[in-house]
C-alpha cells in the first residue's frame, strides 16, 4: 500500500511537470504579449520598464527555470494585470466560491442520477425507465450554458422563485448548481441503469432470490453496492467536468469563483492567472482520480491496493 501511494504521488508530481512546461512554453509561444493591449497607450519607455520588472526580457530557459522554481514553493508569480495581486492570492480569494458550487454540482448529480439509473433498472422497459432516459438524453444533449440561461429566465425572471445571478446566499447557488450537474447527472443515469441491469442479471443475484430474500434485501444489499462502481469510477472525469463546465457557468451568473477569474485572465492575457489556475485545476484532477482509486477498494473488498498495482 505505502509503494503503490508512493509510485501514483511520483505519478502526480511528473504529470505536473509535464503539464506546467507544456503550459509555459504554450503561453510563450501564443502571439502577442502580457501587455499587447496596451502597447499603443504605453511610451516605449514605461513598456520597456514592466517587461525589465516581469523579467520578461530574460532568456526564456531562464523565465522557465525561474516559473519552475516558484511552482515548487507554490508561489505563482504576480499577475500583469491587478496591481499588487499575486496568482495564490487570486486562487486562495476564488476558489472557495468554485469549490462550494462544485461540491453542490457533484453531490447532486451523484444523489440523483444513482437514483434515477436504480429506478430505471428496476423499471426496465416500462414508463419510468423510458421516462427517465428521456430525461438524460436531454440532459446530455443540452449545453450547460443554454440551460442557465433557460433556468434564469423560467426560475428567476418569469416565476422569480430564485435569484438571478450572485453569491449571497445558499439560495444564490441553487441555479448554477443545477446548470452545472444537468450533463454529469444524465450520464451517470444512464451509467447507473446499464450497470444496474447487469447486474440484476448476474448469477448470485438469482441465488439471492432463490434463499428467499426479500426484494429490497436483493436491491439495496446485492444489486446497488455493485452497480454503483462505474459511477465511483466516473468521479474523477466528473470533477473535470464540473471544473471545466463552471467556468461559463460562474461568467453567466456572475459568480466571483476562480473559473469567472480564468475566462477574465484569456481575455486580458493575464498569462500568470492562465499558468496557474491550469496547474492547480490540474493538481486537483490528478488528487480526485487518486482518491477515487482508494475508494474503490473501500466500497469493494474484492479489489485490493498493493504495491503491485490494482487488482482483484
Amino acid at each position: 500500500m505505502k509503494m503503490y501511494l508512493l509510485k501514483r504521488i511520483g505519478f502526480i508530481v511528473l504529470s505536473l511537470f509535464i503539464i506546467v512546461t507544456i503550459t509555459f512554453f504554450l503561453m510563450k509561444a501564443a502571439p502577442g504579449g502580457p501587455f499587447a493591449s496596451e502597447n499603443n497607450d504605453l511610451p516605449p519607455e514605461v513598456k520597456e520598464q514592466l517587461y525589465e520588472s516581469y523579467g520578461l526580457n530574460d532568456p526564456i530557459h531562464i523565465q522557465y527555470f525561474k516559473y519552475l522554481k516558484r511552482v515548487i514553493t507554490w508561489d505563482l508569480g504576480p499577475s500583469y494585470k491587478y496591481t499588487g495581486r499575486d496568482v495564490t492570492s487570486i486562487i486562495n480569494d476564488s476558489f472557495p466560491y468554485s469549490f462550494v458550487l462544485g461540491i453542490e454540482a457533484i453531490l447532486l448529480a451523484v444523489a440523483l442520477g444513482t437514483f434515477l439509473g436504480a429506478i430505471a433498472a428496476l423499471k426496465h422497459r416500462k414508463f419510468g425507465d423510458h421516462s427517465t432516459m428521456v430525461f438524460a438524453v436531454l440532459g446530455i444533449s443540452i449545453p450547460n450554458f443554454l440551460l442557465a440561461t433557460l433556468l434564469q429566465y423560467v426560475l428567476s425572471i418569469k416565476l422569480q422563485a430564485l435569484p438571478i445571478a450572485k453569491f449571497d446566499s445558499f439560495w444564490h447557488t441553487i441555479l448554477p448548481a443545477m446548470a452545472l450537474a444537468a450533463t454529469p447527472l444524465a450520464f451517470i443515469a444512464r451509467l447507473m441503469r446499464s450497470s444496474m441491469l447487469e447486474v440484476l442479471n448476474a448469477d448470485h443475484i438469482s441465488t439471492a432470490k432463490a434463499k428467499g430474500l426479500t426484494r429490497r434485501a436483493v436491491v439495496y444489499k446485492h444489486t446497488v453496492r455493485n452497480a454503483v462502481l462505474p459511477v465511483v469510477s466516473y468521479i474523477g472525469p466528473l470533477v473535470a467536468s464540473v471544473l471545466t463546465g463552471s467556468f461559463v457557468i460562474e461568467k453567466i451568473f456572475a459568480i466571483p469563483g476562480l473559473g469567472n477569474e480564468f475566462v477574465d485572465s484569456v481575455t486580458n492575457r493575464d498569462y500568470t492567472v492562465i499558468m496557474g489556475t491550469t496547474v492547480f485545476f490540474s493538481a486537483l484532477l490528478l488528487i480526485t482520480i487518486l482518491l477515487v482509486d482508494l475508494l474503490y477498494g473501500l466500497i469493494d473488498p474484492r479489489i485490493k491496493i498493493t504495491e503491485k498495482g490494482r487488482g482483484s
